[in-house]
């Protein structure tokens, strides 16, 4: 009879158990060691002054309202660029615009270049996309193949519509598919499938969810949505002159509605969160590409420095690792800052790439890395604010106080948003205002040499870069 070797006899039975304990003291899916998993969520233009948790007397947003409740809410938080596409090549590279390049809308983000989406990717992370893209400049309609998805793997993605009931998508081919109504909501339904499907996955993952509204045309919800608000008894911000209420009236009541077409999508979203059981273990970050002045300060839609326009929502949900405590953060947090803070809360390292700072460590009650300032540009006007309409260059200075604003003419803008919240006094040299004026002035000054900011007309970045634009200095949007 030929007996079967004895594979647990000595040494070999040693070695087993060996394993065996290494396995128990640390099990390569320890539920306790597994790093949290990314919901990312981004609407496009939704300031951040308009939701009930931030004060607004006409916005519906329930669903928001508990979420600040439980959540870390970054109350300074700005748009480095506050329009569209520079800013979310902030978001995914922890660049500034000009490092990145994207510096106006509709201009290609390098292939190349390292993001969040390629480094979590890398990390050991699935990775997925769902919703407006608008950094690949190819054509807003276009098929985004793979090699410029940024590490993105899951893709359903537009690069850019507004059309937000006959909105278009592409999967893995240059197939164009259809949502089948309002976008936003279809897009949430494909975003809570992913979180069912990944569930019990053995792997982490990032998910960043775009939203296309509340961005105009504003008049575009669901019916049930829009019924919501009467423009005659909207409360209008004080900073609305005359000449803009009739537009202003009429806007922001589609405006709102947007918004609370959206908040029932942040209610599907922690709904299924805690349907899955991934609510504890997951990063759910919310936040806007800009803002919309709406008519304030007589103005529309994005690009200026103005509150309206550069404040946007920044909430960071995470019950295991920040609890659900809620706290307000004043940090003037910024565009760049999203990627390193997301990154050093996932416990993965930080490209020597990013410029951003890393706020992980402050949004669990540790020291503010920064210093209490950040700046916003704008480098070339384009489109909705070109040279025609008023639009200029311009630096600016956000402190947890202060706006201070240059344009290539000198000091443009002053104001003391504790004393002034509407931004209806510009203190710019103003004699009482002098030494304050110097010190913020002063601060811009070395922040922009450190940044290695010269503050150049934007023809000469236009040039730089080699981007074709037209008189307006607007980049080709077709096909």
């Amino acid at each position: 009879m030929i007996r079967e070797p004895n594979l647990f006899h000595g040494s070999h039975l040693l070695f087993f158990l060996f394993l065996l304990c290494l396995f128990a003291a640390n099990p390569l899916s320890s539920a306790a060691d597994r790093k949290p998993n990314i919901l990312f969520v981004i609407a496009d233009q939704w300031r951040e002054m308009a939701f009930g948790f931030a004060g607004d007397p006409n916005v519906k947003t329930p669903n928001f309202d508990a979420l600040a409740k439980v959540s870390v809410r970054c109350v300074n938080a700005v748009s480095g660029m506050p329009v569209c596409s520079p800013m979310r090549a902030s978001m995914l590279t922890g660049q500034r615009p000009l490092t990145h390049g994207v510096f106006i809308n509709d201009v290609p983000l390098d292939p190349n270049a390292v993001t969040i989406g390629k480094v979590l990717r890398d990390a050991g992370y699935d990775t997925g996309f769902i919703g407006k893209w608008h950094v690949d400049g190819h054509g807003r309609l276009s098929f985004i193949p793979p090699e410029r998805r940024q590490g993105f793997a899951y893709w359903k993605v537009d690069e850019c519509t507004h059309d937000y009931t006959n909105s278009i998508f592409y999967g893995d081919t240059s197939d164009k598919l259809h949502w089948s109504g309002y976008d936003a909501i279809d897009q949430t339904h494909a975003a809570a499938q992913y979180l069912r499907d990944h569930a019990k996955s053995d792997k982490p993952f990032v998910l960043y969810l775009a939203w296309g509204p509340p961005h105009d045309p504003y008049l575009t919800a669901p019916d049930k949505y829009r019924a919501m608000y009467d423009p005659t008894t909207l409360q209008l911000r004080p900073n609305v002159p005359d000449s803009m209420v009739q537009y202003t009236r009429k806007n922001i009541a589609g405006y709102y509605a947007h918004c609370s077409a959206l908040d029932d999508c942040i209610g599907e979203l922690r709904a299924t969160l805690k349907e899955t059981g991934l609510d504890e273990n997951t990063i759910l970050v919310f936040t806007a590409d800009h803002g919309d002045m709406l008519g304030s300060q007589g103005l529309i839609k994005k690009q200026k420095p103005y509150d309206e326009c550069a404040r946007v929502p920044l909430l960071y949900h995470w019950p295991k690792g920040l609890g659900e405590t809620p706290r307000e953060l004043d940090a003037p947090a910024n565009s760049e800052d999203l990627m390193p803070t997301l990154l050093g809360l996932c416990g993965v390292s930080i490209p020597k790439t990013v410029e951003g700072l890393d706020y992980s460590g402050y949004l669990k009650g540790g020291p503010n890395p920064g210093d209490g300032a950040t700046v916003l540009l704008c480098a070339s006007p384009f489109g909705e604010w070109d040279r025609r309409k008023g639009g200029k260059e311009y630096r600016a200075l956000r402190t947890t106080r202060y706006t201070f604003v240059r344009d290539l003419n000198g000091p443009w803008l002053l104001f003391d948003d504790k004393e002034d919240p509407y931004q209806q006094h510009n203190l710019v040299n103003d004699l009482a205002r002098a030494d304050l004026q110097a010190q913020l002035d002063a601060t811009l000054q070395r922040k922009l040499h450190e940044q290695h900011d010269d503050f150049l007309p934007g023809d000469d970045y236009i040039k730089k870069w080699g981007w074709k634009v037209d008189a307006n200095g607007t980049a080709p949007t077709a096909p």
